[in-house]
């Protein structure tokens, strides 16, 4: 599958090299591409770099990996480009504030989702949560006790979720689809959860997992 990872950061570049390593071609996209070149020099011939509308241009599938403060501007960039693709949205809505105990602090209400906001921006889009509930280092191939852990996604296109989903199990993960969009209002304070162990004891080494008694 070709698949454009929108991010110059450490998500995107842990999900393009999962990506690679899984048999994809990647594009990565940035507002400055410049930046990914030493990236492309050495991740192999089914790597490519570009502008974000170019690598939402190259891929059947998007991954949107930026800070989520910096979302709306990233899909807002790929214009037409993102027209009828899933979109995997790896953002949260982390505000420029520092965490209160432990617990991050978020530019959204209870009653909302970054990812909600960015599927109002461009309808014409598929939007599935999903890598937003777990460290970059356990995004790809987690190697856990118990077994794969569980990437809870949502979104309001089915085929979308399914196409994810197999693309999500395809890295290694367990993925309990919690239907749309509005389930993203539970699923993005995950990071929350996800990152207070972290913060306050300086413990990262964890995914969440869904136990069902049948």
């Amino acid at each position: 599958m070709k698949i454009g990872v929108l991010g110059s950061g450490v998500v995107g570049q842990v999900l393009a090299d999962g990506l690679l390593k899984h048999g994809h071609e990647v594009m990565r996209g940035s507002r400055e591409p410049g930046k990914l070149q030493a990236w492309r020099t050495h991740a192999g011939p089914r790597a490519l770099a570009g502008t974000f509308a170019e690598a939402a241009g190259f891929g059947s599938m998007v991954v949107l990996a930026v800070k989520g403060s910096a979302a709306a501007a990233a899909v807002e960039a790929c214009g037409a480009a993102l027209a009828g693709k899933p979109v995997l949205d790896a953002t949260n809505p982390i505000a420029e504030a520092p965490p209160v105990n432990g617990v991050l602090q978020f530019f959204t209400g209870p009653g909302e989702s970054l990812m909600e906001r960015l599927q109002a921006k461009v309808p014409a889009a598929r939007f599935v949560k999903a890598f937003s509930c777990v460290g970059n280092a356990f995004m790809v191939d987690p190697k856990l006790p118990g077994g794969p852990p569980t990437m809870f996604i949502c979104g309001n296109d089915e085929a979308a979720r399914k196409q994810a989903a197999a693309l999500i199990e395809q890295l290694g993960w367990e993925v309990e689809d919690l239907g749309a969009a509005e389930a993203a209002r539970a699923i993005e304070p995950l990071c929350m959860l996800w990152c207070i162990p972290g913060l306050r004891q300086g413990r990262w080494g964890h995914a969440f997992k869904l136990l069902r008694a049948s």
